[in-house]
């Protein structure tokens, strides 16, 4: 099993959390997802069919780029968006 963390902007709360947890869950292959609030991270164990990359476009389609990505207003909105998606679906 391999394991990446990435960390990412916009992280805000629990429905931000969920939001996460459920669209790198739907990654073949990916077999946990946790989120850290401490350190704006997100740590993914998976078997390794999918790459770094696969999650960082996902994050970034949802609105949570990596930290080191330019975090334009689009991508607050997306994800002010998910993370709304996330209280309700919780």
């Amino acid at each position: 099993m391999k394991t990446e963390k990435i960390l990412v902007a916009n992280l805000k709360c629990g429905g931000c959390e969920n939001t996460i947890k459920t669209k790198i869950s739907e990654i073949e292959g990916v077999e946990s997802v946790m989120v850290n609030h401490d350190e704006d991270a997100v740590i993914i164990n998976y078997d390794g069919k999918a790459t770094r990359e696969d999650f960082t476009k996902k994050l970034h389609s949802i609105g949570y780029p990596e930290a080191t990505e330019e975090n334009g207003l689009l991508l607050k909105l997306k994800s002010y968006a998910s993370c709304v998606v996330g209280r309700i679906n919780k």
